[in-house]
């Protein structure tokens, strides 16, 4: 079978990408997902939380040395915090463009970066054009604005979302992608809006922190960390929604835990599909087993190619396109389990 498909541009193997993760955080580890049978990798993501904790550290360090909060004297200067900040990000941007560069050398699958936009920093402009010049074959800019800032509208949040987009893929050559989540007030027209920026993909969904209450402790902690089979039918229903509604190639991600689900996905109109939390649980040998599943569908299918399929069952297609609508829901608690679903 011909799994090769194209995404971002890009020539994959195969539809399978290993999602940002732990899973691509090294050079050995990407040297693993290709030997594994990866289409290609996205690079764990720089996350601003990350450098933002990487500076408390600096901080805590630098004041047992400093009386003075905003000045850490070195040598017999004093020179601004604001100085060493710089310096903890630029440490960070470094480590990440040695992974490009090395996982470039390495591998020959597509390595494409991660930046996680989580807040409205224009540092992350300049960043991602150092990334391109490691030799990134793409970004992916994860981007999430908590809904949770009640100074501002609608309007305002969403436009932060395309002044970013604006600013990036005027800034870079290379294919840029979008991983968005589902909180939008009008998630079709979002979709269907942010496809028309000139990007090269969008990934439906991002995935979040899902925080748990401690009753003994009184402490919040970090609960479903891996994403579980049934989170699919989110990502499974927009794509088949939006696979001919957009201007942009689309990715799948979250709950795709086997190879029935890299399936389902492909018919409802993905060009890939990214996986992470099932590696996690199975291994990078994994990959092996989902892409044979594919293979074989195909075959007992009679597909030659992955075209010969995609987007099957999208909406668009579908004979009875409410099928992806809230009807299926009424049909099944109203007691008419035959329903089409």
């Amino acid at each position: 079978m011909d799994l090769t498909t194209q995404y971002l541009g890009l020539e994959l193997t195969n539809p399978i990408i290993v999602g940002s993760s732990g899973l691509t955080g090294s050079v050995e580890k990407i040297k693993h997902a290709e030997k594994c049978g990866a289409g290609a990798v996205v690079l764990k993501s720089m996350f601003e939380e990350e450098v933002a904790l990487a500076y408390a550290d600096f901080m805590k360090t630098a004041q047992t040395f400093a009386s003075d909060s905003q000045y850490f004297d070195y040598e017999g200067r004093k020179t601004p915090i604001a100085y060493y900040d710089y310096v903890v990000r630029e440490e960070n941007l470094k480590k990440y463009i040695t992974l490009i560069e090395e996982s470039k050398k390495a591998v020959s699958i597509p390595v494409m970066a991660s930046i996680n936009c989580f807040l409205q920093s224009v540092e992350w402009i300049a960043y991602a054009k150092q990334l391109e010049a490691a030799g990134a074959d793409a970004l992916e800019l994860n981007m999430f604005f908590p809904p949770t800032d009640f100074t501002k509208n609608r309007v305002d949040k969403e436009s932060v979302y395309f002044k970013i987009t604006e600013e990036v893929t005027k800034t870079l050559s290379i294919p840029v992608a979008l991983k968005i989540s589902h909180y939008f007030t009008d998630l079709g027209p979002m979709i269907q809006r942010l496809s028309k920026t000139g990007i090269g993909g969008l990934v439906l969904f991002n995935r979040y922190f899902s925080p748990d209450i401690d009753i003994d402790t009184f402490q919040v902690s970090n609960t479903f960390v891996f994403s579980s089979p049934s989170d699919l039918a989110m990502s499974l229903r927009w794509i088949a929604i939006m696979s001919q509604k957009v201007d942009c190639d689309l990715a799948a991600s979250t709950g795709i835990h086997d190879g029935d689900a890299v399936i389902k996905q492909l018919l409802a109109g993905a060009d890939a599909v990214q996986v992470a939390s099932c590696l996690y649980k199975n291994g990078l040998d994994y990959l092996g087993q989902m892409r044979e599943r594919l293979e074989n569908w195909m075959s007992r299918k009679g597909f030659k190619r992955i075209s010969g399929f995609k987007g099957r069952m999208s909406q668009e297609k579908s004979v009875d396109p409410s099928v992806y609508e809230r009807v299926q829901f009424m049909k099944y608690y109203g007691g008419k389990k035959s329903a089409v679903v």
